[in-house]
């Protein structure tokens, strides 16, 4: 766990996408820390580095059957996917929607949702100003999960977590979710 309270290094989205291998294709956990963040968030209680706060412990994959990988977790879902593949774009989406302009919408045929095209791409353009990642290899990362996150009680974790901010995020997030159910499916 040293790894992810005290990394040696936190990787920028810029510098993962231009060398992508820098993450490797092997199961583990990774933790996510922020430069800037809504003042929602509380900051009492987070680990701090390098003036970066952890907000966000992740694990791929979910169990033994998945063949998901850091590398893929990381990159496909995190930095360049989007709020329908990603339980921290989704939160972060969410969290953000007064300062993007971009709330949850239903798109394509109104199953997924997501910010949108655009809203995603200021998502990414957001995550590249404030978001860091580091992480660890863990052969079975589901087996620490919940004892990571109870130990680091970071706040956008929700399942699991004891950060009394989870049952604040989890309502936003639920009432984003009914209002973009409520409003027409967006081109």
């Amino acid at each position: 766990m040293k790894l992810l309270i005290d990394p040696p290094i936190l990787y920028s989205r810029s510098k993962i996408l231009l060398k992508p291998s820098l993450v490797p294709a092997k199961r583990g956990i990774y933790a996510w820390y922020f430069k800037e963040f809504p003042a929602i968030i509380p900051r009492e209680g987070c680990i701090v580095k390098n003036n970066l706060t952890l907000l966000y412990i992740g694990i791929t994959p979910s169990n033994n059957n998945s063949t998901r990988n850091l590398r893929k977790r990381i990159i496909n879902s995190h930095f360049r996917g989007n709020a329908k593949g990603s339980t921290l774009r989704l939160s972060l989406g969410v969290l953000l929607k007064d300062e993007s302009n971009y709330p949850l919408r239903r798109v394509g045929n109104g199953e997924r949702m997501t910010f949108t095209k655009p809203g995603e791409e200021w998502l990414n353009n957001w995550m590249e100003e404030n978001a860091f990642v580091c992480w660890m290899q863990h052969p079975e990362p589901w087996e620490i999960e919940e004892r990571v996150i109870m130990c680091i009680s970071p706040p956008l974790n929700i399942k699991g977590n004891n950060n009394s901010f989870s049952t604040t995020l989890s309502d936003l997030r639920r009432d984003a979710k009914r209002i973009a159910r409520e409003t027409p499916i967006s081109n």
